[in-house]
């Protein structure tokens, strides 16, 4: 007599999980949407003086050091629209007090501005944070994570200086971590290795394939695409964005690319592969 798939024993098959995500990632996906749901849920003048006080803004760690940059802002004020809309939000939420507020490097990846900003980031930290939490694990994960969201608001700084608009997200965190998977995911074994792209038979112990250095991984012509349309996308869609009628207003593309450069230069100090094995990637 034949047993029904249904009621095999014995040697029955290992069903799949309906959720195939690690631990790390799910509980990060629901922390970002629970933060929102808050921010959504309260009073607007509430929400906002939260993304005040832990968005991160370019202008008000510029003021804290170098305070006279603020009278050279002013002074721009009556010939310059954009310097008068800087000064415009100094006043308004009285940037010049409360001090550089350095938290605020890390905890203005926690913000987003709507449903489909926290939604787009949830989508692709599912998408690329499976592999990487497989391989080196939910604390350096969770590390890796907050250090490509610092390099992130590190790169806007760097190129917005005196720039007063809250800079918030997950979008260059979310670009480490496609970064760092990208250090691996195409090789020989790992879950995009084979011929025909990605297989359903992978299994978690092809996420621990050997990485190679980044000349190695730059000879590979599918990690060259990947790298060269995430760069493209990135700069169309982010410098683009606002134009195209896609954001609200302007996208910080150069934090996506200050995660995204972290995530892959710096992909071998969080691999367990390498901590593990003895034998681990190069830089």
């Amino acid at each position: 007599m034949t047993t029904p798939d249904h009621f095999q024993t014995g040697g029955a098959q290992k069903r799949e999980p309906i959720f195939n995500l690690p631990l790390v990632v799910i509980v990060l996906v629901a922390a970002l949407l629970a933060i929102h749901a808050g921010l959504e849920w309260i009073n607007p003048a509430s929400a906002e003086s939260i993304i005040v006080e832990f968005g991160f803004i370019p202008g008000r760690a510029t003021l804290a050091f170098a305070p006279d940059r603020l009278a050279d802002l002013l002074s721009r004020a009556n010939t310059d629209p954009a310097a008068l809309h800087q000064a415009e939000i100094v006043r308004h939420y009285q940037l010049w007090q409360g001090g550089a507020k350095l938290w605020t490097i890390l905890t203005y990846a926690g913000l987003h501005g709507s449903w489909t900003h926290v939604g787009l980031n949830a989508i692709w930290i599912v998408a690329f944070g499976p592999p990487v939490a497989r391989r080196i694990g939910a604390a350096r994960f969770l590390a890796l994570f907050c250090v490509t969201a610092i390099a992130g608001a590190v790169a806007h700084y760097a190129i917005n200086p005196i720039d007063f608009t809250p800079l918030i997200g997950a979008s260059a965190a979310d670009s480490g971590l496609m970064a760092a998977a990208a250090r691996f995911i195409f090789q020989p074994g790992a879950p995009l290795g084979a011929p025909g792209g990605y297989s359903r038979s992978a299994s978690p112990p092809h996420f621990n394939v050997l990485a190679p250095s980044v000349i190695e991984l730059l000879r590979d012509h599918r990690a060259v695409i990947f790298i060269a349309i995430w760069l493209i996308t990135n700069f169309i869609f982010g410098a683009g964005a606002e134009s195209f009628g896609l954001a609200v207003g302007p996208v910080a593309w150069i934090a996506h690319v200050g995660g995204f450069a972290a995530g892959f230069f710096l992909f071998p100090l969080f691999d367990r592969r390498a901590a593990g094995q003895g034998e681990g990637e190069r830089i």
